[in-house]
């Protein structure tokens, strides 16, 4: 196992080294630049579209809402929690500006993607429309780069065991233990049977019941979280100013907090913040390829919610939590540094974190099994679904029963090994999202075609 440890460590070192953060960054920004900063600009118009979008208008399987619901189930998930926390406990408060400035960059991405995969998306065998990175690059970019789509899809099915299973699974068994005492075999079965419940039922089901959790839960979390930072308001000016000071010059080893390098500050932001809102991964334009949309743009414009929710709503409301309340020397890390952070400020703060974080990382496993699902139907068709389906219900009690450390090390190498040949992609095909974007927006948002026409 130290073998193996090690053998990951390094080829962690490697994918999240300089070369990825500029990757991930000058992408985002590219297309940030290249789209006008039309993400930042029409926030308004993407949460107008999302209220218009509870109902599907054009072809597709699930409402556009329900299509980012999806999205966001599989983005809000211990990354928000447990994330955050491990960021800020790495790379102390300045890892929370960083993971704002690949947000802010990250909504350009998440809306090429979007844009993306409902233009070359296909229907298969079943009927059902799929798409995202391996379907775009399929169709988009061409024959000469089938084996990029391989490569992402390979490392997708493989990821979403890390990231969107074995991750979750774990938090969840190790908060439920530690706060209320439950056995974290108890709670692997348990999760079993709930995710067998929803995921058996395909897109549609997953569609439905994330439309219906995820805006409880988020809501629910924000608005604890603004209680914390409530009681906490005479900090929060300090807080802030720890943020903006240590992004950019290191923090002093206080309390039971280690010291961080700048260097440190940039590489655990980036990588958590993308490992919390999952833009560049390529993992929610798979979600968004099945809305039942007007057309690419429209759908891009609702996807790009999906890092503003998360990240700039979200991960803030946990970061400064934690940071105001004073929490972030205490020594601790992952969920329960966010956890005393509640609890500290909040009566019952501690199991309110838990409950969250049940909830949020098994929405995660909901979302992430359609990730790997198509993925794995890719590779090898329709026929490798059910046994997929099996095979993932199976992992979830591992997970929860196995060492955290290893899982984390595991899923965040594998993240990058899927941002890679998406990022790659979006970069090749950035033409035609300027030019999609453009004509919508020149045309007073009437020049899609219906739903994203399917590949022939």
């Amino acid at each position: 196992m130290e073998a193996l440890n090690s053998i990951v460590g390094a080829i962690n070192g490697v994918v999240w080294g300089p070369l990825m953060l500029v990757l991930i960054l000058g992408v985002g920004f590219f297309l940030q630049v290249g789209l006008k900063f039309m993400p930042i600009l029409r926030i308004g118009t993407g949460f107008s579209l999302l209220f218009k979008g509870r109902e599907g208008q054009g072809e597709g399987q699930i409402s556009p809402f329900n299509a980012l619901m999806t999205s966001l189930s599989a983005t809000i998930g211990t990354g928000n929690i447990a994330g955050v926390a491990t960021a800020v406990f790495l790379g102390g408060p300045g890892a929370l500006f960083w993971m704002w400035m690949t947000a802010l960059v990250g909504m350009a991405t998440k809306y090429a993607e979007a844009v993306c995969a409902v233009k070359y998306r296909e229907k298969d065998e079943l009927g059902n429309y799929v798409g995202g990175p391996m379907y775009y690059i399929k169709n988009g970019l061409g024959a000469k780069w089938a084996w990029l789509g391989v490569a992402f899809a390979l490392f997708g099915a493989i990821a979403a065991f890390g990231i969107g299973n074995g991750v979750q699974a774990n938090g969840v068994a190790q908060v439920l233990e530690s706060n209320f005492g439950v056995n974290t075999s108890v709670t692997g079965v348990v999760l079993m049977v709930l995710t067998a419940a929803v995921i058996l039922g395909g897109i549609t089901r997953i569609g439905a019941v994330a439309g219906k959790l995820v805006p409880f839960m988020a809501i629910a979390y924000i608005i604890a979280g603004l209680l914390v930072l409530l009681i906490n308001i005479g900090n929060i000016g300090h807080a802030l100013s720890l943020v903006f000071t240590y992004a950019f010059t290191p923090s002093a080893a206080e309390g039971g907090f280690a010291g961080a390098a700048v260097w440190a500050a940039i590489r655990f932001g980036v990588a958590r913040g993308v490992f919390s809102n999952e833009a560049g991964l390529g993992s929610a334009p798979i979600a968004h390829a099945a809305a039942e949309t007007k057309g690419p743009v429209n759908q891009g414009l609702i996807a790009m919610l999906g890092t503003f929710i998360d990240t700039i709503i979200v991960c803030s409301i946990t970061g400064l939590a934690i940071i105001s309340s004073g929490a972030w020397t205490s020594g601790e890390s992952g969920a329960a540094l966010t956890s005393l952070a509640f609890a500290n400020s909040l009566p019952g703060g501690g199991h309110l974190i838990a409950i969250a974080l049940s909830i949020f990382a098994f929405t995660t496993i909901l979302g992430w099994s359609f990730y790997g699902e198509k993925c794995v139907e890719f590779l090898l068709g329709v026929k490798s679904l059910m046994p997929y389906r099996v095979l993932w219900i199976i992992a979830i009690y591992f997970g929860a029963t196995a060492d955290l450390g290893f899982i984390w090390l595991l899923a965040d190498t594998l993240n990058a090994m899927m941002a890679i040949p998406n990022l790659i992609a979006l970069a090749l095909l950035s033409p035609i999202v300027f030019k999609l974007t453009k004509e919508f927006f020149a045309s007073g948002g009437q020049s899609e075609e219906p739903g994203g026409k399917p590949a022939e």
